[in-house]
């Protein structure tokens, strides 16, 4: 399981859309779950250590940033043959058992992640309400294991977003497990 760091913020780079079916079944687009003052794109998934480890605080984050006006969608791009922990049954326990109160979509074709460039899990793209890209970063400086004291990188950058429409200059690496594609 290679850790890998996806590059830092591209300022002002276009969400590419999507229409993704939803755990519930519903099909997402991006322009129907945008925020009034954006949203956040993260690409999770069941099995990454680096995504357990912040899966409880992302949770308590996502709502408050709903309350600032930036709606949250993860997307799980994983190719689940060698990963079943990361099958469409599975995203549905975890987003139960979590409480998640935003969509859990599968890139079933992988072709989302491609279309952002999307490195590994977790990986974080806040944009603006104008689709434009201010954040991609981490969530906070924890890895594996939470890190005592973190600051809240992810949650201040999109606080940031919501109230000026622009993200932090200064911005770090996310890191996590690469994104498992598909052989086909």
């Amino acid at each position: 399981m290679a850790s890998l760091n996806p590059p830092v913020c591209d300022f002002g780079w276009q969400a590419p859309d999507f229409n993704l079916q939803n755990i519930d079944g519903s099909m997402i687009s991006r322009d129907l779950i945008m925020g009034k003052n954006g949203l956040l794109v993260m690409f999770i998934c069941n099995h990454c250590p680096y995504v357990k480890a912040i899966f409880p605080r992302l949770v308590n984050d996502v709502l408050e940033l709903k309350m600032l006006g930036v709606n949250t969608v993860a997307i799980m791009s994983n190719d689940p043959a060698d990963y079943p922990e990361d099958s469409f049954e599975n995203m549905q326990k975890v987003a139960h058992q979590l409480e998640f109160s935003f969509p859990y979509l599968w890139d079933k074709t992988q072709s989302v992640a491609k279309a952002y460039d999307a490195v590994c899990t977790p990986d974080f793209f806040g944009f603006n309400n104008k689709c434009e890209l201010q954040y991609r970063g981490r969530f906070d400086e924890s890895r594996k294991d939470t890190a005592p004291h973190s600051t809240r990188d992810l949650f201040h950058a999109m606080k940031q977003v919501a109230e000026t429409g622009i993200g932090p200059k200064e911005q770090v690496a996310s890191i996590g497990c690469s994104i498992k594609w598909s052989n086909l």
